[in-house]
């Protein structure tokens, strides 16, 4: 399960992140409300954890961009402002839990499952572009045109969720890297080429024109 985390106090952050790991949950870091928007709308989480005060962009500010594009991801609203109105703004922007702080490890815990969980429970997503779709609840990449279909390892899962949710668009290694395999990660970029090759593999038997290009220099863009 993958977790968004918008927390400027970096301290405090990197406590929460050690936390969602102990319990197993995939965390990616950012620290001011422009990045955390902009990684929220690449898409792929389960839930965010977002504060209120951040810099560059306040949190209720960045709920309700995601909200506006029609991302339905569950937030958790994480903040020392816990005054009753901040509360029920936060709600009535979008959010699914409100946890003021300070707060205990066992009911974050307990507070994200649950928001996770009312998710699962009602939403199951597929992304399209071209002639594939990619459907989250088996892993499983078609083609409308041929009709075959192909399971996903985790990896080229969150590469080709990526990839679908910037169509069109070139992407640079670094920001692609950073994506799936985190912000602290040490993985290189021939780690990024061996599974785009391997995407591009798994597109060719399915016979799809939708491909994976390469744009000299930058990155690559799915067309």
């Amino acid at each position: 399960m993958r977790i968004l985390l918008v927390e400027d106090e970096k301290p405090l952050s990197a406590a929460i992140v050690r936390l969602l790991k102990q319990e197993f949950f995939e965390t990616d870091a950012v620290y001011d409300g422009t990045s955390g928007l902009d990684y929220a709308l690449a898409g792929g989480y389960d839930a965010l954890i977002l504060d209120v005060m951040l810099p560059g962009m306040d949190g209720f500010s960045v709920l309700n961009k995601i909200r506006k594009e029609g991302l339905h991801t569950p937030v958790m609203m994480l903040t020392a402002r816990g005054e009753l109105e901040d509360r029920v703004r936060g709600l009535e922007t979008g959010a699914d839990y409100y946890l003021p702080k300070p707060f205990e490890k066992k009911e974050l815990i307990a507070c994200l499952r649950a928001i996770t969980r009312r998710r699962k429970e009602t939403v199951i997503r597929e992304l399209s572009c071209g002639d594939i779709s990619l459907s989250e609840k088996d892993g499983s990449l078609a083609c409308s045109a041929t009709g075959k279909q192909i399971r996903l390892s985790a990896k080229e899962y969150q590469l080709m969720e990526f990839f679908l949710r910037n169509p069109g668009q070139s992407l640079p290694r670094e920001t692609i890297t950073d994506r799936i395999w985190g912000l602290e990660s040490e993985a290189e970029y021939n780690n990024l080429e061996v599974y785009v090759s391997f995407l591009r593999k798994k597109l060719a038997f399915l016979g799809a024109k939708t491909a994976i290009r390469t744009t000299r220099g930058l990155g690559y863009s799915l067309e």
